[in-house]
This record gives structure tokens, sequence and C-alpha cells, in this order.
């Protein structure tokens, strides 16, 4: 995705506290790239210490630092700078995520757009020939109808920023055939039913869809299922955060794939991942965020 996104017009990330090594490791390859710029919040003597570490000249036109001690105010003046459209993307840095979140949900000063943030993740696996959207294995535990609807968007617009101009979302469920007991199968087929209809825009829906079917073509024709999205879809969009958690780990430990993770639902991409991932990692999601926040 790195090749995609220099050729996009330059962007500047915000950085909720950028005092890490793994990420000022990330800041460091995005500006040896050119992909884009940055505004580190953070304590300015902890990210000079670490940046010293790595040998990154923090006196880069690339970078600015604003000096914040704090973790609420870090979040906020981080927020504020995407509020203000001084940044196009949040990251988050050395921080938890409730206190970024709480920065981000602020009435005055947050960039709460949709009534619903949600994961997006792309995978890039290795025995399959095509990029993998999963939504939602983060944000939202069990969404009702409405909540589906809101994540499925939010999956759309994020595939719609890597050049997806339709793609083909998959409805999850434990079976491919409606059932009364089964609410996620209901769900999936009103889903469908809202996108034949025109009340979700931007993609093809298909369910209540298997895992198998939804991913194979020969277990779509072998349950003799006849549509545009069984065995070929872009986006699986799954009922419960237990399904999305379990196969968004399946993917990266048994297939091991690679992943590229943001919050959609927002006014801009917030990069959400974890402070124990790797500076690679976390280059893969800024990747997805840079290419995805013009259908922001």
């Amino acid at each position: 995705m790195k090749n995609y996104v220099k050729q996009e017009t330059k962007q500047i990330v915000s950085v909720a506290n950028a005092a890490d090594k793994e990420v000022l490791l990330a800041v460091q390859i995005a500006v040896e790239e050119n992909l884009c710029d940055f505004i580190l919040v953070g304590d300015q003597t902890e990210i000079a210490s670490i940046a010293e570490s790595i040998e990154l000249d923090i006196a880069a036109p690339e970078l600015v630092i604003r000096h914040e001690t704090i973790q609420a105010e870090i979040a906020r003046v981080a927020v504020l700078a995407v509020h203000h459209n001084e940044a196009q993307i949040l990251m988050k840095g050395n921080m938890s995520t409730n206190v970024i979140l709480k920065a981000v949900l602020h009435k005055e000063y947050g960039l709460r757009k949709g009534k619903v943030l949600s994961h997006v993740a792309l995978f890039n696996i290795p025995n399959q020939e095509r990029l993998l959207f999963l939504t939602d294995a983060a944000m939202n535990i069990a969404p009702d109808l409405q909540e589906k609807v809101e994540i499925t968007n939010n999956a759309v617009r994020v595939a719609h920023g890597i050049g997806l101009e339709q793609p083909k979302v998959a409805a999850l469920a434990p079976v491919e055939v409606v059932n009364q007991s089964m609410q996620s199968t209901l769900d999936a087929a009103v889903l469908t039913q809202m996108n034949n209809r025109g009340q979700i825009k931007g993609c093809l829906i298909d369910g209540p869809l298997a895992f198998d079917n939804a991913v194979s073509l020969d277990a779509a024709k072998h349950k003799g299922i006849n549509s545009e999205v069984a065995g070929s879809a872009d986006i699986l969009m799954v009922p419960t955060i237990e399904a999305g958690n379990a196969l968004y780990k399946s993917f990266i430990h048994f297939a091991e794939a690679e992943v590229a993770s943001i919050i959609s639902g927002a006014s801009a991409p917030i990069i959400l991942t974890s402070r124990s991932d790797s500076a690679e990692s976390k280059i893969h999601s800024l990747s997805l965020a840079l290419l995805s926040s013009k259908t922001f």
C-alpha cells in the first residue's frame, strides 16, 4: 500500500503521545519514504531522547512537536489538530485507548461524525489472491441492525478509499439460510434487502452467508448459492465481536496474514494500533489511513 500512498497528496498525521520507540520508528519510516508529515504531541524531552536513540531528526521539516505531559491533555491537543484541519489523521501513540476515545467523542472538539465508530481491518493473507476486509473485530460488542448498517457503511467507505468502487459485503452468520432462532441470519437478510432497495449504497451485500461460502467459490457452488458476493467477498461483516475477534486472530496466527486496521465512522481515520505492535505493523495501518482519508 505504501507505493499507492506516495501517489496521493501529502497529509499530516497527529500522534497522541509520540514518546514511544515503535511509534517513532514508524514515524521515521514514513518520513524516509515521504509518506506524510507529523504533529507529535507529548513530552518533548522524552520524544527527543527516544528520537536520538533511533537517529530520528526531530528538527526535520516534516515533524512538529507540541509539548504536553498529561495524558488527557495530550489526547485533547492531538484531537484538536484534526478538528481544526491542521492534520487529516489521528494516530494513537503510547496511550490508553479509553483516553484517546474520550477526546475523540468530546462534544465540543471531538471527531464524531456518524452514529457508530467501528473497527475496520484489512488483511493480506498469503494463500489468497485478494485483500480481505473484516469488521467489526474490536469496537462494537453485539450490534443491532441499525448499528450493522453503520458498521457496513464505515467499512465500505474505507474500501472505496483503496479503490474498490463496489465492494462485495458478506453478512456473516453460522449458516447461509434464514433461521428465526438466529438473529444474525435475520439481520443479514434485512441488510441484503436494504442494499437491493438502495438503502445501503456503494456496495453489494449478500447474507446470511457462512464463512466458507463467503470466501470460497467451491463451497458456495457446493451449497448451490448463486450470488455475486458468495465466494468472492471483499468485506466480511461479522455479527458479534466474538466472531470478529476470533477471525482476526486466526488470520494472523494461523494464516500469518499482514494486517492494517483503522477506526471508521469519525470525521477522519483513527489509527488505534496496540502499544505492543511493531513499527512495521503501525506503518501498514498508517498507509491504510492515508489511502482512505479522502473518503472521510
